[in-house]
């Protein structure tokens, strides 16, 4: 059994010999080395290469004669191949020999296919270097001639374009090395070119403010003129488009001054279409083109926003001395106007460099520092027509903003706190104009001599009298001088109040209001007080005193012509509700019964003055049958009283009761 068992493990080893590669069977040899009967391996082995030596021996012997045969054929051959190479050897030496002239040519054609190729390399190279060049050439041009932003965008061009295409060359490596410092230097000219801008438009925004009010004036001269046709917005001509990447050129591309063309004289000033065609915006539309080409726009917004709120705070600084002339007045907001034009126009011209909230932020802080300035100035002045023309000029300085689309409400608002300031100050001139007027007077009737004298008077004081018509000339009037003179500066008061409201969008109630008030202050606290300056002045004699009371009968009989003549010239009717009415009845009923008490009094201590010089003969004896006499003392007193009466003729029956009834009560007695 285990000879049987050994017999097929060998059988199997010899298969595997047989069948693997011979750098592979170590493994199996070892197997047989391993075992006992590597002996009968060997004797199995011999046996197995005997039969493998019989079947090389069959096969030999049956392909032998093939084998003969086959070497014969290729000794026949090699005869034929000698043959065979001689004649190629022959062929070759004769081919070599005729493809000399066909290598030379060839070599011929092979440098001229080389200084093709180097030729269309180089007009290749020259193609894409020759832009560079011509493009380079046209950059230095460019900045030789100052225009900066087209020159940038040519270095923009080179950069991005032209030199990748170019190549690695040395010239193109100083083209890029420059580029750099170019636009350093186009950037820095623009900011310096701008900086010369701010500058001059800081100088000259009094200028352009002037320029800017003068049309707001003439157009709204137009508008009144030409009520019909709607008010069309002022100072603003139409905005020119910008093109992309263009820059505005104005005066012909000539800067005459950075920033404000050169006008020759007052007449083309004149014929310059809106305040903002003074200014050359060039800088500005160049500097912030170049800077947006080189991302740096939000540091030009920034920047340019930053300067202008500068300037704006020195320009809303009001000089010191500005309330003393009118002139400084006009230049405070010459300037300011000056400043908003421009900016609206950067605003309506640019894209985004300022905005809307921009604009409204400095208009906002300008309002309050406006406002407050003004109310600071105008407090210390004392001159009503000074305060006239000052709020003239505001409305106007209110109405040439206000077509750019500024609000200006409270610039309206305060020149209503103005108003109640001017009413002061005109209640203080007319206050010395009538003292003036009552020391001036003569306190005697107006003798009038002519028919033109009496039509003069007549039309300064409405006198209605038909039994003074029918008086021949000479006559007189029984008012004096002060009557007509009160009566005209009353309404030259109201024409004063008048001409404040003008242009300050109030309505006809609101004007009649406030002319009606602005009278009754003037009536009851200004004349009242002038009328008893005069009534209680020392050495004011009875008939002054009783030419006062004439004076104020005449003048409560004239406050409905003023009620009337305020209606007029307010177009309300005086009947309207709520309508402010005078006081003048009452004003001038308190002076006459001072007067009426002054002249009580007087004639009180007149009287008691003749009684105490009095020396009576108390024990005087009359002769029989004869009447007591009057005293020479009683005498003069009834000759003085009735001197003094017939002064009284004209006066109502009160004053006079009042005036006899001590005398009455005196001489009653005697």
């Amino acid at each position: 059994m285990a000879s049987v068992e050994t017999a097929a493990e060998h059988e199997r080893i010899l298969r595997e010999i047989e069948s693997t590669d011979t750098n592979c069977i170590g493994p199996t040899l070892r197997s047989v080395y391993d075992g006992q009967e590597h002996g009968l391996f060997m004797a199995k082995l011999d046996a197995r290469i005997r039969n493998h030596d019989r079947e090389i021996e069959k096969m030999c012997n049956h392909h032998f004669q093939g084998f003969v045969d086959s070497i014969t054929e290729l000794l026949k051959v090699r005869g034929e191949a000698q043959k065979l190479k001689s004649q190629v050897t022959e062929t070759n030496r004769s081919i070599q020999g005729e493809g000399k002239d066909l290598m030379s040519s060839m070599e011929e054609l092979r440098q001229c296919r080389v200084q093709q190729r180097n030729i269309a390399t180089t007009v290749d190279k020259l193609t894409h270097c020759l832009p560079v060049l011509e493009m380079y050439r046209r950059l230095q041009e460019q900045m030789d001639a100052k225009r900066y932003y087209p020159a940038l965008r040519t270095s923009e061009q080179l950069e991005q374009t032209c030199l990748p295409r170019a190549g690695q060359y040395r010239f193109c490596a100083i083209m890029a090395e420059n580029l750099p410092k170019l636009r350093t230097q186009i950037r820095d000219t623009a900011m310096t070119q701008l900086k010369d801008f701010l500058e001059s438009i800081r100088k000259h925004s009094d200028k352009i403010g002037e320029t800017a009010i003068r049309q707001a004036q003439l157009q709204r001269s137009l508008d009144s003129s030409i009520s019909s046709q709607p008010r069309a917005l002022f100072g603003r001509r139409l905005r020119r488009e910008e093109a992309p990447g263009g820059v505005t050129q104005s005066n012909g591309g000539l800067e005459v001054h950075p920033g404000i063309l050169d006008v020759g004289d007052e007449e083309e000033a004149d014929q310059v279409t809106g305040a903002q065609d003074l200014v050359d915006f060039s800088p500005v539309y160049r500097c912030l083109h170049i800077y947006t080409v080189l991302g740096l726009r939000d540091v030009f917004e920034n920047y340019y926003r930053k300067q202008r709120r500068k300037q704006a705070r020195l320009v809303l600084q009001p000089h010191s001395n500005m309330h003393e002339t009118l002139e400084g007045y006009r230049r405070y907001f010459n300037q300011i106007v000056g400043f908003f034009v421009v900016e609206d126009h950067v605003l309506h011209t640019t894209q985004g460099l300022v905005n809307r909230a921009y604009v409204e932020e400095l208009w906002e802080l300008a309002l309050s520092k406006i406002v407050a300035a003004l109310r600071t100035h105008s407090s210390y002045c004392d001159d009503p027509d000074l305060v006239l023309d000052l709020k003239n000029l505001i409305v106007l300085f209110a109405d040439t903003l206000q077509g750019y689309g500024f609000p200006v409400s409270q610039l309206f608002d305060m020149l209503l706190e103005m108003r109640e300031q001017y009413g002061e100050i005109l209640l203080k001139k007319w206050n010395l104009t009538f003292r003036q007027v009552l020391d001036q007077d003569n306190f005697s009737p107006i003798p009038v001599s002519t028919e033109q004298e009496y039509r003069h008077y007549m039309s300064q004081f409405p006198l209605q009298d038909p039994e003074l018509e029918k008086l021949p000339f000479p006559k007189k009037l029984p008012f004096s001088e002060f009557v007509p003179k009160v009566y005209c500066q009353l309404k030259e008061f109201i024409y004063a109040c008048l001409k404040y409201s003008e242009d300050l969008h109030l309505s006809s109630t609101e004007v009649d209001d406030m002319i009606r008030k602005s009278t009754n202050l003037l009536l009851t606290r200004t004349l009242s007080h002038c009328l008893h300056y005069a009534i209680k002045k020392k050495n004011v004699g009875l008939a002054e005193l009783v030419q006062v009371i004439i004076n104020t009968t005449h003048l409560e009989q004239s406050c409905h012509f003023l009620e009337e003549f305020i209606s007029n010239i307010t177009n309300v009717p005086p009947d309207t509700a709520n309508a402010t009415k005078l006081y003048g009845t009452s004003t001038f009923k308190d002076a006459r019964h001072a007067a009426e008490a002054e002249i009580y009094t007087g004639l009180n201590a007149k009287i008691d003055q003749f009684l105490q010089l009095a020396d009576y003969d108390w024990m005087v004896s009359l002769p029989s049958g004869t009447s007591p006499t009057p005293s020479d003392y009683l005498l003069d007193l009834m000759a003085f009283l009735k001197s003094t009466f017939s002064v009284f003729t004209n006066l109502p029956g009160a004053p006079i009761e009042h005036a006899i009834l001590p005398v009455s009560i005196i001489i009653a007695p005697c």
